[in-house]
This record gives structure tokens, sequence and C-alpha cells, in this order.
């Protein structure tokens, strides 16, 4: 066109248009250089979105889950004690209660050893076992965004400490007090109702397992 142009050459235009047509041409120009400008002011204005950002907005919901498993744990914690208590007062040294009549009887016994009565000379060892995995749920706490994991987590804790009551306050002594268990199933171990809070937080985190959910909340697939 430019070439056309050229070789054609361009028409004579009056002076005064030609002076409006100049005109008209720079007042277009500012007002795309005005837009241009304003769009970029626009794109300064808005905050880009930074990792500290989302690190705060997921706090609140790692504490709601904290919560969660503090709740759990100690609801498990606080079932386990009551139970205990009538046990040793109303039932222990009496005749076994028959709640469905053989298969599954509330008899109270006293176990030195881990959970359903494994392991009677290996007191000391259980109760640090146990006091460990107090600690290692605290620790994974702090990234806890999952609510699976942290009733999981809570019941493990709830279980946790119940047992590990007894063994530091009741007889023969510290560390080595033996536990209360009283439900009696037939063919199967005597246990309480902490040893069922961590069978069930064990069944629970093994399934979450197999389904790829993490405690920080994240799915992996294999």
């Amino acid at each position: 066109m430019a070439e056309a142009e050229r070789i054609i050459g361009t028409p004579d235009i009056p002076e005064a248009a030609r002076a409006a047509q100049e005109r008209d041409d720079d007042g277009t120009q500012e007002r795309s250089d005005a837009s241009a400008d304003a769009g970029a002011s626009r794109d300064a204005d808005v905050p880009e979105e930074s990792p500290q950002a989302d690190a705060e907005a997921e706090r609140p919901k790692g504490r709601r889950r904290i919560a969660v498993l503090l709740a759990v744990a100690v609801f498990a914690y606080l079932v386990d004690l009551v139970s205990k208590m009538l046990v040793v007062t109303k039932l222990e040294h009496h005749e076994a209660i028959e709640i469905f009549g053989e298969w599954l009887k509330l008899d109270a016994i006293r176990n030195k050893g881990a959970a359903f009565g494994f392991g009677q000379a290996f007191t000391i060892i259980f109760t640090v076992i146990a006091a460990a995995v107090i600690v290692v749920i605290f620790r994974l706490a702090r990234k806890l965004y999952s609510l699976p994991w942290a009733v999981a987590l809570g019941l493990l804790l709830g279980g946790a400490l119940g047992n590990l009551t007894d063994r530091i306050f009741r007889a023969p002594g510290v560390l080595e007090g033996a536990v209360v268990d009283f439900i009696a199933p037939k063919h199967f171990a005597v246990f309480n109702l902490a040893d069922s809070a961590i069978v069930c937080g064990g069944i629970l985190i093994v399934l979450l397992s197999f389904r790829g959910l993490d405690p920080d909340g994240t799915v992996h697939k294999d």
C-alpha cells in the first residue's frame, strides 16, 4: 500500500484539512497511551498471592484439625478412665458379668503386658513405647490438615494416655503398673477401651494410607 501511494502519489489535501487530520491522529495516540497507562496502573494495584499468604490462610484450618485431635483424645481418655474406675470399684474381686452369655463377659483382670495381654515380662518397655507414641503424635500434629487423620491420631493418643496412666499410677509401681482389662470375648484376650481406641485408630490410619491421604491433607497415588 505504501509503495502504491508512492507511485501513484498522494492527492493534494487542503492545509486546514491536513491540520485537523494531524490533530485527530495525535488525540487518538494520546488516548491509547492513557489507556495503556491506566491498565498498567490497575495491574500494579492487584496484589500477587504469596506463599506466606497461603500459609497464613492454612493456619486456622490446621488449628481446627488439632482441636479435633485433642477433643477425640480427651473423649477416649475420659471414657477409658471412668470405665476402669467403675470396674475397679464394682467388678474387681467379683464374679464375671455375662453380657452375651459365654460369648462376651465383663471380667476384671490386671495386665502387666501390652494390649490384649501380650508381653507380660516387658512392662517398662511397653511404657516407654507408649510415651514415645504420644511424642510422635504431638510432632505430627504440627503439620496436620486432614480431618480423618485428626480423628485417627486422637484415638491413638487417647488410648495411649489411658494405658500410660495405669502404667504410672497403679500397682506394683511407677512405670510398672498393671493395666486394668475387663472386656472378655470368648476365645480372645481380655482388653479395655483404651486398647479398642488404639486398634480403631490404627485401622483408620491403614485405610487412609491405602487411599493415599497424608496427614498434611495431600493425596498421592502410587
